[in-house]
């Protein structure tokens, strides 16, 4: 009998452990860094043969060649000559690397806290111009969207780079649980011979060339470049730009910034310093941005840490640059990102698809085609073809009347 409400006594313990744990502690993404000596760190920027790509992140177009990122590793160049078989002919191995532009064959690169520049005037022998050392801060290099809290563990900030993160789920006590804010970064320390060409990017890039300028954005601040020097960029200034910035889209004098909370509009009439005009404040959700006239167009991406359960794209009349408003609202599965095309909106839904939406009136935009059949997360509308990627493909389509026709799909690894 005693053996018996011992044994009561330890299941009632145990129930009684339990629920105390379920109010005491919560589950939480945790993101803790990856890093190196900045010794190793600077010394292990490298140009190889062409390997297979790790985790496929962004998409650049230059000229004839196309730049795919392998996130927080670098880039591989792809040799576009002949779209129907593109060629993987050279990676740039650069830890810590978010995005690239391009400019007149020089290619400028985020490197964890340095901005690297690369001659790619002869793709087969790609070399290393200059490197800026601390332009940019570790808060800078945006922490994983999931990420509940950062904990920094052994991270050295005087002797170590990091260079990514690793996310785990893990049992926290609540009033151990550092939320990432925006406090975290106010505490850091911040820092005509020939026709020119600049490279595109997609709509979730995170770097704009703008005549004799380069404006990077991380997750709270902006980095401002004088490239007239191309070769040896000068860092002119550096701002606080918003709220948990994602993407950064250049239209006509203006600079639009999408963040998980809202869209900022900074003025160019200085360009050197970036002069802040309005903000358009939304439910909070991952969110790219892309601008035509006096519209401006932009996917929410709800669920997981993205934040609200609902997807949606959105237009923004921006005519008056200081009071943007809300135009209309439509429904979306899993949206990334877009962009546009004379009349055409291109929109990536993720594993819902390639949407293509007519938005000849912009207060009336219409869904006129879905390609089901791809996983799509970012598009860039060049002058004669499409480029798209999505999961580990890049696609090519050309355009034809009422929608899209592919031209080749390139596995990526």
């Amino acid at each position: 009998m005693k053996l018996k409400y011992l044994c009561l006594s330890l299941v009632f313990i145990g129930i009684w452990s339990c629920d105390k744990k379920d109010l005491d502690y919560e589950q939480v993404q945790v993101a803790t860094p990856e890093f190196m000596t900045k010794a190793d760190f600077r010394s292990s920027v490298e140009i190889t043969v062409p390997k297979d790509i790790e985790n496929v992140g962004k998409i650049y177009a230059y000229k004839n060649y196309i730049f795919v990122s392998d996130v927080n590793k670098g880039v591989h160049v792809i040799d576009n000559t002949n779209p129907v078989k593109p060629k993987t002919v050279k990676y740039i191995k650069i830890p810590g690397n978010e995005d690239i532009s391009v400019k007149d064959d020089f290619l400028y690169a985020d490197s964890a806290t340095d901005l690297v520049v690369f001659d790619i005037s002869d793709i087969h022998a790609i070399s290393i111009v200059e490197r800026l050392k601390d332009v940019f801060t570790i808060y800078d290099y945006q922490i994983p969207v999931e990420a509940n809290l950062v904990d920094y563990k052994k991270f050295n900030f005087e002797e170590d780079i990091i260079v990514g993160w690793n996310l785990t789920t893990e049992w926290r006590k609540k009033e151990d649980v550092d939320v990432v804010t925006g406090e975290i970064f106010m505490g850091g320390e911040l820092r005509a011979a020939t026709e020119s060409v600049t490279g595109q990017g997609g709509s979730l890039a995170r770097f704009q060339v703008v005549d004799d300028y380069l404006y990077t954005v991380g997750s709270y601040q902006m980095s401002i470049f004088n490239i007239k020097n191309l070769e040896a960029p000068l860092l002119e200034n550096t701002q606080y730009a918003g709220w948990n910035i994602e993407t950064m889209f250049q239209a006509e004098d203006y600079l639009y910034l999408g963040s998980t909370n809202g869209m900022y509009i900074y003025n160019l009439k200085n360009p050197s310093l970036p002069e802040y005009v309005s903000e358009f404040t939304h439910w909070e959700g991952c969110d790219p941005v892309v601008v035509e006239g006096e519209y401006a167009y932009l996917t929410l991406r709800g669920g997981n840490a993205c934040g609200q359960l609902e997807s949606v794209l959105e237009v923004i009349d921006i005519s008056d640059k200081s009071a943007p408003t809300l135009a209309g609202r439509y429904a979306l599965e899993n949206p990334y990102g877009l962009g546009i095309k004379g009349e055409t909106l291109f929109v990536c839904d993720g594993t819902a698809g390639l949407k293509l939406f007519d938005k000849t009136d912009p207060l009336k935009v219409e869904l006129k085609k879905t390609y089901n059949n791809v996983q799509s997360k970012d598009v860039i509308p060049l002058e004669d073809s499409l480029l798209m990627i999505g999961g580990e493909t890049l696609y090519q389509y050309k355009y034809h009347e009422g929608g899209v026709e592919l031209i080749s799909s390139f596995v990526l690894r």
